[in-house]
């Protein structure tokens, strides 16, 4: 790269990475801000146009797999906890003289099924996105700060 990145461009783009954080404060802040940065510099600096396609697209991209990993957990999620809710021997009508004495009571054999293990690990995936989230949004923010071109992993590009 033959082109000189001036300190406001490094900023400007460092700003842009760091302002995903501030989905912790207000909601889809993570797409807003840097939407609003971008679209208002981009035109001018070829640096803060590659860094705001960067962020946004890598944004979207966390969201759209935790939405995946979301939808993948419900059947595993439902199947478990279905058969407990509808139990039918303990809330059927032959029950129905002794509601007034009932206990609830959750076996923790029952609740802790098989359906809990893909649970679990989707659970962890859930986590390592949040992780990756924030591990690669610091990584960004240092190295566009410093004046690199970067790109971040498993991105899917919606922004050309």
């Amino acid at each position: 790269m033959t082109e000189t990145i001036t300190k406001h461009e490094r900023n400007l783009s460092a700003l842009i990475h760091a302002s995903t954080f501030s989905k912790f404060f207000m909601p889809f802040g993570n797409f807003i801000i840097p939407l609003v940065l971008w679209t208002a510099n981009k035109k001018e600096y070829a640096f803060v146009d590659h860094n705001g396609k960067e962020a946004l697209n890598f944004q979207i991209s966390i969201l759209l797999y935790s939405i995946l990993v979301g939808m993948i957990s419900i059947p595993f999620f439902l199947g478990g906890l279905i058969p407990t809710i509808f139990d039918f021997d303990h809330f059927g009508f032959s029950n129905v003289q002794s509601f007034n004495f009932s206990e609830f009571h959750f076996n923790s054999d029952d609740f802790f099924g098989p359906w809990m293990i893909p649970v679990g690990l989707l659970g962890l995936a859930q986590s390592a996105l949040f992780i990756v989230n924030i591990v690669y949004t610091i990584l960004a923010t240092i190295r566009t700060n410093e004046g690199q071109h970067f790109k971040y992993p498993l991105t899917i590009k919606f922004i050309k």
